[in-house]
């Protein structure tokens, strides 16, 4: 289910992931039929991974750029 949330980032005008659009995930949960508990559960932290990541990858994509 994670990999279907690429498109549901939300992004500060400066590039910066904030993170996904929860309300869309628990949406797409539950048309695939994950336990809605669950994902509220899982979710967030996955999130966080995600957006860790990102950001990172991000963040090194600017220094070479720049550097």
């Amino acid at each position: 289910m994670a990999l279907r949330m690429g498109g549901q980032l939300r992004v500060a005008p400066a590039g910066a992931i904030l993170g996904w659009d929860l309300s869309a995930a628990l949406a797409l949960a539950a048309a695939l039929a994950v336990d809605p508990l669950i994902a509220a559960e899982l979710l967030p932290a996955i999130e966080a991974a995600v957006v860790r990541g990102l950001n990172q990858t991000l963040m090194a994509s600017l220094d070479k750029d720049h550097g």
